[in-house]
Protein backbone atom coordinates (compact mmCIF):
# COMPACT_ATOMS: atom_id res chain seq x y z
CA UNK A 1 0.00 0.00 0.00
CA UNK A 2 1.16 3.26 -0.48
CA UNK A 3 2.11 5.57 2.29
CA UNK A 4 2.45 9.58 2.33
CA UNK A 5 5.30 11.80 3.47
CA UNK A 6 6.19 15.26 4.01
CA UNK A 7 9.16 16.94 2.08
CA UNK A 8 11.35 19.41 4.00
CA UNK A 9 13.97 21.65 1.61
CA UNK A 10 16.12 23.54 3.64
CA UNK A 11 18.93 26.19 1.75
CA UNK A 12 21.33 28.12 4.84
CA UNK A 13 23.06 30.53 2.04
CA UNK A 14 23.70 30.33 -1.99
CA UNK A 15 27.48 30.39 -1.07
CA UNK A 16 27.43 26.94 0.42
CA UNK A 17 27.75 23.50 -1.52
CA UNK A 18 24.03 23.00 -1.45
CA UNK A 19 21.78 21.96 -4.10
CA UNK A 20 19.10 24.36 -5.10
CA UNK A 21 15.44 24.50 -3.41
CA UNK A 22 13.90 23.73 -7.15
CA UNK A 23 16.70 20.53 -7.26
CA UNK A 24 16.26 19.41 -3.88
CA UNK A 25 12.03 18.93 -4.53
CA UNK A 26 13.05 17.52 -7.33
CA UNK A 27 14.96 14.61 -6.05
CA UNK A 28 12.43 14.19 -3.26
CA UNK A 29 9.52 14.06 -5.99
CA UNK A 30 11.20 10.76 -7.77
CA UNK A 31 11.78 9.09 -4.72
CA UNK A 32 8.08 9.48 -3.81
CA UNK A 33 7.23 8.20 -7.20
CA UNK A 34 9.66 5.55 -6.96
CA UNK A 35 9.12 4.24 -3.96
CA UNK A 36 5.20 4.25 -3.55
CA UNK A 37 5.21 7.25 -1.40
CA UNK A 38 2.50 10.16 -1.93
CA UNK A 39 4.17 13.91 -1.09
CA UNK A 40 1.13 15.73 0.86
CA UNK A 41 3.38 18.93 1.28
CA UNK A 42 6.86 20.63 0.93
CA UNK A 43 8.18 22.95 3.80
CA UNK A 44 10.81 24.79 2.50
CA UNK A 45 13.33 26.95 4.57
CA UNK A 46 15.13 28.88 2.72
CA UNK A 47 18.17 30.67 4.12
CA UNK A 48 18.07 29.69 7.29
CA UNK A 49 21.10 27.82 8.99
CA UNK A 50 20.30 23.97 10.39
CA UNK A 51 22.29 24.44 14.16
CA UNK A 52 18.61 25.50 15.95
CA UNK A 53 15.60 23.93 15.58
CA UNK A 54 13.82 26.67 17.55
CA UNK A 55 14.69 29.57 14.69
CA UNK A 56 12.88 26.79 11.69
CA UNK A 57 9.14 27.92 11.76
CA UNK A 58 8.90 25.74 8.69
CA UNK A 59 10.38 22.53 10.12
CA UNK A 60 9.07 23.30 13.75
CA UNK A 61 5.27 23.88 11.78
CA UNK A 62 6.25 20.25 9.88
CA UNK A 63 7.14 18.39 12.93
CA UNK A 64 3.70 19.72 14.47
CA UNK A 65 1.89 18.65 11.75
CA UNK A 66 3.62 14.90 11.38
CA UNK A 67 2.88 14.78 15.29
CA UNK A 68 -0.67 15.21 15.30
CA UNK A 69 -3.39 12.60 16.40
CA UNK A 70 -4.31 12.52 12.66
CA UNK A 71 -0.86 10.66 12.10
CA UNK A 72 -1.37 12.23 8.06
CA UNK A 73 2.11 10.47 7.18
CA UNK A 74 4.51 8.17 7.76
CA UNK A 75 7.66 9.16 6.44
CA UNK A 76 9.47 12.70 5.91
CA UNK A 77 11.65 13.06 3.28
CA UNK A 78 14.86 15.18 2.56
CA UNK A 79 17.62 15.41 0.05
CA UNK A 80 20.34 14.98 3.12
CA UNK A 81 20.26 14.42 6.79
CA UNK A 82 22.74 17.65 6.51
CA UNK A 83 19.18 19.16 5.84
CA UNK A 84 16.73 17.83 8.75
CA UNK A 85 19.10 18.95 11.14
CA UNK A 86 23.07 20.47 11.58
CA UNK A 87 23.10 20.04 15.54
CA UNK A 88 23.18 15.98 16.22
CA UNK A 89 21.88 15.99 19.49
CA UNK A 90 18.80 17.55 17.74
CA UNK A 91 18.52 15.85 14.91
CA UNK A 92 18.32 12.09 17.37
CA UNK A 93 15.49 14.31 19.69
CA UNK A 94 13.65 14.96 17.04
CA UNK A 95 13.73 11.54 15.17
CA UNK A 96 13.21 9.58 17.91
CA UNK A 97 10.20 11.57 18.69
CA UNK A 98 8.89 11.29 15.34
CA UNK A 99 9.51 7.13 15.34
CA UNK A 100 8.89 6.31 18.93
CA UNK A 101 5.64 8.62 19.47
CA UNK A 102 4.29 8.64 15.75
CA UNK A 103 6.00 5.74 13.84
CA UNK A 104 7.37 8.53 11.43
CA UNK A 105 10.59 7.76 9.69
CA UNK A 106 13.13 10.40 8.56
CA UNK A 107 14.53 9.28 5.27
CA UNK A 108 17.36 10.86 3.13
CA UNK A 109 16.82 10.32 -0.66
CA UNK A 110 20.74 10.64 -1.63
CA UNK A 111 21.78 8.65 1.85
CA UNK A 112 20.56 5.17 1.82
CA UNK A 113 20.88 2.82 4.82
CA UNK A 114 20.41 -0.76 5.80
CA UNK A 115 17.82 -1.59 7.79
CA UNK A 116 19.35 -2.70 11.42
CA UNK A 117 21.95 -1.71 14.20
CA UNK A 118 24.61 -1.22 11.37
CA UNK A 119 22.16 1.36 9.80
CA UNK A 120 21.31 3.42 12.74
CA UNK A 121 25.20 3.67 13.14
CA UNK A 122 25.73 4.63 9.42
CA UNK A 123 23.32 7.80 10.28
CA UNK A 124 24.75 8.68 13.45
CA UNK A 125 28.20 8.78 11.71
CA UNK A 126 26.83 10.83 8.95
CA UNK A 127 24.91 13.11 11.43
CA UNK A 128 27.98 13.32 13.21
CA UNK A 129 30.15 14.36 10.37
CA UNK A 130 27.68 17.34 9.24
CA UNK A 131 27.52 18.66 12.72
CA UNK A 132 31.55 18.54 12.35
CA UNK A 133 31.50 20.27 9.10
CA UNK A 134 28.76 23.05 10.24
CA UNK A 135 31.15 23.44 13.03
CA UNK A 136 34.27 24.02 11.12
CA UNK A 137 32.64 25.45 8.29
CA UNK A 138 31.39 28.55 11.16
CA UNK A 139 34.96 28.90 12.26
CA UNK A 140 36.83 29.33 8.29
CA UNK A 141 34.04 31.54 7.95
CA UNK A 142 34.85 33.61 11.02
CA UNK A 143 38.69 33.41 10.89
CA UNK A 144 37.90 35.11 7.18
CA UNK A 145 36.31 37.80 8.70
CA UNK A 146 38.24 38.47 11.73
CA UNK A 147 41.42 38.72 9.03
CA UNK A 148 38.99 41.19 6.84
CA UNK A 149 38.22 43.14 9.79
CA UNK A 150 41.73 43.83 10.60
CA UNK A 151 42.31 45.04 7.27
CA UNK A 152 39.71 48.03 7.88
CA UNK A 153 37.16 46.13 5.33
CA UNK A 154 33.66 46.71 6.04
CA UNK A 155 31.40 43.68 6.49
CA UNK A 156 28.09 44.62 7.34
CA UNK A 157 24.96 46.25 5.90
CA UNK A 158 25.65 50.07 6.51
CA UNK A 159 24.12 52.02 9.00
CA UNK A 160 22.29 55.62 8.69
CA UNK A 161 24.49 57.94 6.59
CA UNK A 162 26.40 55.60 4.66
CA UNK A 163 25.47 53.76 1.18
CA UNK A 164 27.32 50.95 -0.89
CA UNK A 165 28.73 52.51 -4.23
CA UNK A 166 31.10 49.63 -5.22
CA UNK A 167 30.81 46.23 -4.31
CA UNK A 168 33.90 45.41 -2.38
CA UNK A 169 35.08 49.52 -1.74
CA UNK A 170 34.01 50.87 1.67
CA UNK A 171 30.87 52.83 2.56
CA UNK A 172 30.05 56.17 0.95
CA UNK A 173 29.08 58.85 2.94
CA UNK A 174 25.05 59.96 1.83
CA UNK A 175 25.03 63.76 2.52
CA UNK A 176 21.32 64.17 3.80
CA UNK A 177 21.99 61.17 5.60
CA UNK A 178 25.17 62.91 6.97
CA UNK A 179 23.60 65.45 8.34
CA UNK A 180 20.96 64.05 10.60
CA UNK A 181 23.88 62.28 12.41
CA UNK A 182 25.67 65.60 12.93
CA UNK A 183 22.53 66.61 14.18
CA UNK A 184 22.44 63.96 16.81
CA UNK A 185 26.00 64.24 18.00
CA UNK A 186 25.63 67.89 18.53
CA UNK A 187 22.48 67.79 20.58
CA UNK A 188 23.77 64.66 22.82
CA UNK A 189 27.34 65.96 23.22
CA UNK A 190 26.54 70.38 23.15
CA UNK A 191 23.28 70.42 24.20
CA UNK A 192 23.09 67.56 26.81
CA UNK A 193 19.76 66.55 24.88
CA UNK A 194 18.82 62.67 25.98
CA UNK A 195 18.03 59.71 23.60
CA UNK A 196 14.35 59.99 23.81
CA UNK A 197 14.33 63.64 23.03
CA UNK A 198 16.89 63.20 20.42
CA UNK A 199 14.21 60.87 18.90
CA UNK A 200 11.29 63.14 19.31
CA UNK A 201 13.09 66.11 18.06
CA UNK A 202 14.04 63.97 14.63
CA UNK A 203 10.71 62.54 14.39
CA UNK A 204 9.23 66.29 14.30
CA UNK A 205 11.24 67.40 11.15
CA UNK A 206 9.63 63.84 9.44
CA UNK A 207 13.46 62.55 9.28
CA UNK A 208 13.76 58.30 8.95
CA UNK A 209 16.11 55.45 10.25
CA UNK A 210 17.74 53.82 7.50
CA UNK A 211 14.69 51.12 7.84
CA UNK A 212 12.68 53.67 7.07
CA UNK A 213 11.52 54.02 10.22
CA UNK A 214 10.47 56.51 13.11
CA UNK A 215 13.26 57.31 15.36
CA UNK A 216 13.41 55.55 18.67
CA UNK A 217 15.82 55.83 22.26
CA UNK A 218 17.86 52.73 21.01
CA UNK A 219 18.51 53.91 17.29
CA UNK A 220 19.63 56.97 18.78
CA UNK A 221 22.09 55.18 21.34
CA UNK A 222 23.14 52.63 18.83
CA UNK A 223 24.13 55.77 16.79
CA UNK A 224 26.04 57.49 19.48
CA UNK A 225 27.85 54.24 19.91
CA UNK A 226 28.91 53.45 16.48
CA UNK A 227 32.31 54.34 15.77
CA UNK A 228 31.94 53.67 11.94
CA UNK A 229 31.16 57.78 11.72
CA UNK A 230 34.70 58.62 13.48
CA UNK A 231 35.91 56.19 10.52
CA UNK A 232 36.93 53.06 12.53
CA UNK A 233 35.06 50.01 12.35
CA UNK A 234 33.61 47.79 14.73
CA UNK A 235 33.39 44.19 14.17
CA UNK A 236 32.69 40.79 16.18
CA UNK A 237 30.51 42.83 18.96
CA UNK A 238 27.32 40.72 19.59
CA UNK A 239 26.70 36.94 19.26
CA UNK A 240 24.94 36.32 16.40
CA UNK A 241 22.05 34.05 17.55
CA UNK A 242 21.28 35.81 20.86
CA UNK A 243 22.62 39.79 19.76
CA UNK A 244 24.14 39.85 23.28
CA UNK A 245 26.83 42.09 23.39
CA UNK A 246 30.61 40.25 24.21
CA UNK A 247 32.99 41.65 26.11
CA UNK A 248 34.97 44.01 25.28
CA UNK A 249 38.53 42.18 24.73
CA UNK A 250 36.63 40.58 21.65
CA UNK A 251 35.82 42.92 19.73
CA UNK A 252 37.79 44.52 16.62
CA UNK A 253 37.55 48.40 16.59
CA UNK A 254 40.11 49.78 14.16
CA UNK A 255 40.34 52.61 11.40
CA UNK A 256 38.84 51.98 8.30
CA UNK A 257 38.65 52.76 5.02
CA UNK A 258 35.31 55.02 4.99
CA UNK A 259 35.30 59.04 4.77
CA UNK A 260 34.31 60.18 8.64
CA UNK A 261 31.24 62.45 9.39
CA UNK A 262 32.19 63.42 12.40
CA UNK A 263 35.60 64.00 14.15
CA UNK A 264 36.98 61.53 16.54
CA UNK A 265 37.15 63.90 19.26
CA UNK A 266 33.12 64.88 19.29
CA UNK A 267 33.18 60.94 19.08
CA UNK A 268 34.99 60.27 22.25
CA UNK A 269 33.30 63.38 24.34
CA UNK A 270 29.98 61.03 23.64
CA UNK A 271 31.68 58.17 24.69
CA UNK A 272 32.87 59.48 27.71
CA UNK A 273 29.31 61.38 28.59
CA UNK A 274 27.66 58.06 27.43
CA UNK A 275 29.92 56.09 29.95
CA UNK A 276 28.72 58.99 32.96
CA UNK A 277 24.93 58.73 32.38
CA UNK A 278 24.11 55.11 30.93
CA UNK A 279 22.98 52.99 34.14
CA UNK A 280 21.80 49.78 33.13
CA UNK A 281 19.13 48.12 35.56
CA UNK A 282 20.53 46.56 38.55
CA UNK A 283 24.01 48.09 38.76
CA UNK A 284 25.42 50.03 40.91
CA UNK A 285 27.32 53.97 39.91
CA UNK A 286 30.70 53.81 39.31
CA UNK A 287 32.79 54.72 41.75
CA UNK A 288 34.53 57.90 40.64
CA UNK A 289 30.63 59.04 41.03
CA UNK A 290 30.59 58.33 44.71
CA UNK A 291 27.92 61.88 45.08
CA UNK A 292 26.09 63.81 42.47
CA UNK A 293 28.49 67.11 43.38
CA UNK A 294 31.67 65.11 41.97
CA UNK A 295 33.70 66.77 39.74
CA UNK A 296 32.05 69.91 40.18
CA UNK A 297 33.17 71.52 43.14
CA UNK A 298 36.89 73.21 43.21
CA UNK A 299 38.89 74.67 45.54
CA UNK A 300 38.85 78.05 46.69
CA UNK A 301 42.76 78.64 46.47
CA UNK A 302 44.19 76.12 44.02
CA UNK A 303 41.44 75.53 41.47
CA UNK A 304 41.69 72.08 41.77
CA UNK A 305 38.88 69.53 42.23
CA UNK A 306 37.71 68.54 45.63
CA UNK A 307 37.72 64.19 45.48
CA UNK A 308 35.30 62.53 47.19
CA UNK A 309 35.74 59.51 49.85
CA UNK A 310 32.85 57.52 51.64
CA UNK A 311 32.66 58.26 55.29
CA UNK A 312 30.29 56.72 57.58
CA UNK A 313 28.05 58.36 60.46
CA UNK A 314 28.02 56.74 63.98
CA UNK A 315 24.64 55.69 62.86
CA UNK A 316 26.05 54.01 59.77
CA UNK A 317 25.00 56.30 57.28
CA UNK A 318 27.32 56.86 54.37
CA UNK A 319 28.15 60.32 53.15
CA UNK A 320 30.82 61.90 51.27
CA UNK A 321 33.66 63.89 52.19
CA UNK A 322 35.27 65.98 49.41
CA UNK A 323 38.94 67.59 50.20
CA UNK A 324 41.37 69.23 47.34
CA UNK A 325 43.32 66.81 45.06
CA UNK A 326 45.52 69.06 45.38
CA UNK A 327 46.82 69.41 48.72
CA UNK A 328 46.69 65.84 48.57
CA UNK A 329 49.67 65.83 46.32
CA UNK A 330 51.38 68.47 48.21
CA UNK A 331 50.83 70.95 45.69
CA UNK A 332 47.90 72.91 47.95
CA UNK A 333 48.57 74.57 51.04
CA UNK A 334 44.89 74.08 52.37
CA UNK A 335 42.80 70.52 52.34
CA UNK A 336 39.77 72.78 52.30
CA UNK A 337 37.51 69.94 53.07
CA UNK A 338 33.70 69.88 53.39
CA UNK A 339 31.19 67.56 54.14
CA UNK A 340 28.73 66.61 51.47
CA UNK A 341 25.77 66.86 54.19
CA UNK A 342 27.13 70.69 54.33
CA UNK A 343 27.66 71.35 50.77
CA UNK A 344 24.30 69.67 49.97
CA UNK A 345 22.31 71.99 52.04
CA UNK A 346 24.84 75.36 50.59
CA UNK A 347 23.77 74.45 47.29
CA UNK A 348 20.21 73.78 47.85
CA UNK A 349 20.15 76.99 49.53
CA UNK A 350 21.68 78.77 46.37
CA UNK A 351 19.29 77.40 44.58
CA UNK A 352 16.21 78.41 46.02
CA UNK A 353 17.53 82.15 46.96
CA UNK A 354 18.58 82.05 42.69
CA UNK A 355 14.50 80.81 42.06
CA UNK A 356 12.99 83.51 44.70
CA UNK A 357 14.83 86.76 43.39
CA UNK A 358 14.82 85.81 39.66
CA UNK A 359 18.92 87.15 39.79
CA UNK A 360 21.35 84.53 38.35
CA UNK A 361 24.99 85.38 36.66
CA UNK A 362 25.93 83.16 33.94
CA UNK A 363 28.75 83.09 31.34
CA UNK A 364 27.90 82.82 27.97
CA UNK A 365 29.53 79.32 25.87
CA UNK A 366 29.71 79.46 22.06
CA UNK A 367 28.99 75.84 20.65
CA UNK A 368 32.61 74.80 18.18
CA UNK A 369 31.33 75.81 14.41
CA UNK A 370 33.75 73.29 12.46
CA UNK A 371 31.36 70.21 14.73
CA UNK A 372 27.99 72.03 14.06
CA UNK A 373 25.31 71.24 11.32
CA UNK A 374 23.46 74.65 10.50
CA UNK A 375 19.84 73.02 11.05
CA UNK A 376 18.47 75.68 9.63
CA UNK A 377 20.45 75.37 6.08
CA UNK A 378 19.38 71.57 6.46
CA UNK A 379 16.02 72.64 7.16
CA UNK A 380 15.74 74.70 4.04
CA UNK A 381 16.65 72.17 1.83
CA UNK A 382 14.55 69.68 2.66
CA UNK A 383 12.14 72.80 1.53
CA UNK A 384 13.70 72.81 -1.51
CA UNK A 385 13.07 69.32 -1.74
CA UNK A 386 9.62 69.56 -0.95
CA UNK A 387 8.94 72.08 -4.27
CA UNK A 388 10.48 69.04 -6.29
CA UNK A 389 8.26 66.42 -4.94
CA UNK A 390 5.42 69.07 -5.80
CA UNK A 391 6.46 68.90 -9.73
CA UNK A 392 6.90 64.92 -9.63
CA UNK A 393 3.10 64.19 -8.44
CA UNK A 394 2.03 66.88 -11.05
CA UNK A 395 4.00 65.01 -13.44
CA UNK A 396 2.69 61.81 -12.44
CA UNK A 397 -1.51 63.36 -12.60
CA UNK A 398 -1.09 64.73 -15.95
CA UNK A 399 0.30 61.45 -17.65
CA UNK A 400 -2.36 59.57 -15.61
CA UNK A 401 -0.16 57.66 -13.61
CA UNK A 402 -1.87 58.88 -10.14
CA UNK A 403 -5.67 59.43 -10.57
CA UNK A 404 -6.93 62.99 -8.55
CA UNK A 405 -7.69 61.68 -5.40
CA UNK A 406 -4.17 60.25 -5.31
CA UNK A 407 -2.50 63.85 -6.23
CA UNK A 408 -4.67 65.74 -3.76
CA UNK A 409 -3.40 62.90 -1.09
CA UNK A 410 0.03 63.62 -1.88
CA UNK A 411 0.03 67.27 -2.29
CA UNK A 412 -2.06 67.12 1.24
CA UNK A 413 1.18 65.16 2.95
CA UNK A 414 3.54 67.67 0.90
CA UNK A 415 2.21 70.83 2.64
CA UNK A 416 1.73 69.13 6.08
CA UNK A 417 5.63 68.28 5.65
CA UNK A 418 6.35 72.01 4.74
CA UNK A 419 4.24 73.25 7.93
CA UNK A 420 5.47 71.51 9.70
CA UNK A 421 9.50 72.24 8.98
CA UNK A 422 8.56 75.84 8.60
CA UNK A 423 7.24 76.00 12.32
CA UNK A 424 11.00 74.34 13.39
CA UNK A 425 12.63 77.12 10.89
CA UNK A 426 10.76 79.98 12.91
CA UNK A 427 11.80 77.96 16.57
CA UNK A 428 15.32 77.97 15.43
CA UNK A 429 15.24 81.54 13.85
CA UNK A 430 13.54 82.50 17.46
CA UNK A 431 16.25 80.70 19.42
CA UNK A 432 19.74 82.37 17.07
CA UNK A 433 18.22 85.62 18.38
CA UNK A 434 17.57 85.61 22.01
CA UNK A 435 17.62 88.53 24.19
CA UNK A 436 19.41 88.81 27.35
CA UNK A 437 16.04 88.28 29.28
CA UNK A 438 14.65 85.62 27.38
CA UNK A 439 18.46 83.84 28.26
CA UNK A 440 17.75 84.76 32.08
CA UNK A 441 14.17 83.31 31.65
CA UNK A 442 15.02 80.26 30.05
CA UNK A 443 18.47 79.49 32.10
CA UNK A 444 15.63 79.78 35.10
CA UNK A 445 13.22 77.64 34.10
CA UNK A 446 16.65 75.15 33.65
CA UNK A 447 17.56 76.06 37.44
CA UNK A 448 14.26 75.04 38.80
CA UNK A 449 14.06 71.64 36.69
CA UNK A 450 17.57 70.78 37.95
CA UNK A 451 16.22 71.75 41.43
CA UNK A 452 13.78 69.48 41.85
CA UNK A 453 15.70 66.71 40.94
CA UNK A 454 18.53 66.92 43.38
CA UNK A 455 15.96 67.65 45.66
CA UNK A 456 13.89 64.35 44.53
CA UNK A 457 14.67 60.49 45.67
CA UNK A 458 13.62 59.45 42.35
CA UNK A 459 16.77 59.75 40.78
CA UNK A 460 19.95 58.22 40.43
CA UNK A 461 23.54 59.93 41.22
CA UNK A 462 24.26 59.87 37.62
CA UNK A 463 20.79 61.47 36.99
CA UNK A 464 21.67 64.21 39.24
CA UNK A 465 25.05 64.78 38.53
CA UNK A 466 24.46 65.20 34.57
CA UNK A 467 21.09 67.31 35.32
CA UNK A 468 23.64 69.18 37.52
CA UNK A 469 26.26 70.00 34.66
CA UNK A 470 23.49 70.81 31.64
CA UNK A 471 23.79 74.26 33.74
CA UNK A 472 26.65 74.43 36.05
CA UNK A 473 30.31 74.44 35.13
CA UNK A 474 31.81 74.47 38.73
CA UNK A 475 31.10 75.14 42.46
CA UNK A 476 33.36 76.87 45.01
CA UNK A 477 32.65 76.19 48.68
CA UNK A 478 35.18 78.55 50.75
CA UNK A 479 35.21 77.40 54.07
CA UNK A 480 36.65 79.84 56.19
CA UNK A 481 33.98 82.42 55.13
CA UNK A 482 31.28 79.98 55.00
CA UNK A 483 30.47 81.17 51.11
CA UNK A 484 29.60 79.33 48.07
CA UNK A 485 29.28 80.24 44.58
CA UNK A 486 27.89 78.40 41.98
CA UNK A 487 28.87 79.47 38.09
CA UNK A 488 26.15 79.11 35.71
CA UNK A 489 26.90 79.01 31.94
CA UNK A 490 23.99 78.83 28.63
CA UNK A 491 24.95 77.86 25.49
CA UNK A 492 24.34 79.73 22.83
Amino acid sequence: MPRYGYGYVRVSTDKQEELSPDSQEKLIREYGRKNDIIILNIYFEIGVSGRSADKRPAFQEMIASAKSKEHPVDVILVWKYSRFARNQEESIVYKSLLKKQNNVDVISVSEPLVDGPFGSLIERIIEWMDEYYSIRLSGEVFRGMKENAMRGAFQARPPLGYKIAERGKPPVIVPEEADIIKIIFHKYVNESMGFFDIARYLNSLGYKTSHNKSFERRSIEYIIQNPIYCGMIRWNRTHNATNEIKDRSEWIVIDGGQKPIISKELYEKAQELFKITYNPKGTRPSSTYKHWLSGLVKCPDCGRTLTASTLHRKNGEPYSYFSCYGYNKGKCRKPNGVSSLVLEKEVQRSFEEVLDTGNIEYELKHYETDEIVNEQTVINERLKGLVHKEERIKTSYREGIDTLEEYKDHKRLIQEERDRLTVQLKELSRGSTKKPEDISLALLQKVRSVYSILTSDNYTIIQKSESLKQIVDKIVYDRSNDMLKIYYFYYT
